[in-house]
């Protein structure tokens, strides 16, 4: 009966002793607490400053735009005058005229006045229609009789008519004949031959006799040849 007895009080010892124990414990944690609140720390005067970096700042001024001004050039130097000797003398000379000037044993040959400008333009201007207009003297058939049908025009057949124009001057005479329809086959250079040997009564205006420009068709014909 002994046995279980012991068991059962050292069981109350241990309870009793814990509960003590956890007592303790909470009231050391405490006081600690309290302590470490009281307990003021201060910084070692040796210890590292902390060195904090300001941001550069940078300031951007305004630039404000000047003109140039443009400065009038600077007057010109006067001209300082240079003095020149003055110890040269110069003689007058005199100049003895022997012969006398007489003007009324000279004779002076006057040029006869230039043509009026009216005259020489009517005789260089080449009129193209005039008052009276220039005539064929003899009419085609004095030109008809100088063309010879050409042998190629004839084989190949070639017919129409040639225009030719050329100047007629104021003595009646053709100048300058160029052929200005064709039709070829030799037919242009036998229309050409013949107008050089034509004769007109040349063109008047106002009366007088002009240049006048003029056309002459001539016909190749198989039929007539």
């Amino acid at each position: 009966m002994r046995g279980p007895v012991k068991i059962v009080k050292r069981n109350k010892d241990l309870k009793q002793g814990y509960l003590l124990r956890l007592e303790l414990g909470f009231i050391l944690s405490l006081l600690i607490f309290i302590a470490g609140t009281k307990i003021t720390i201060q910084s070692s005067e040796k210890g590292d400053d902390l060195i904090v970096d300001k941001q550069e700042e940078v300031y951007v001024e305004e630039i404000v735009q000047t003109k140039q001004e443009l400065q009038a050039p600077p007057p010109p130097r006067p001209v300082v005058p240079v003095e020149v000797p003055n110890d040269e003398i110069i003689e007058d000379e005199i100049i003895d005229l022997d012969s006398e000037l007489n003007m009324n044993e000279i004779a002076i040959d006057v040029p006869p006045p230039p043509p009026s400008n009216d005259e020489e333009e009517e005789e260089s201007e080449i009129f193209v229609v005039v008052e009276q207009m220039p005539e064929l003297i003899g009419g085609l058939p004095s030109i008809q009789k100088y063309i010879e049908y050409p042998e190629m025009a004839r084989k190949a057949g070639i017919e129409g008519r040639v225009v030719v124009q050329f100047v007629i001057d104021t003595d009646g005479n053709v100048q300058d004949p160029v052929v200005i329809r064709g039709i070829g086959g030799g037919c242009d250079e036998e229309a050409l031959k013949a107008v050089k040997k034509a004769k007109f009564v040349p063109g008047r205006q106002r009366g007088k006799p002009v240049m006048v420009r003029y056309s002459l068709p001539i016909s190749f014909s198989l039929q007539n040849s």
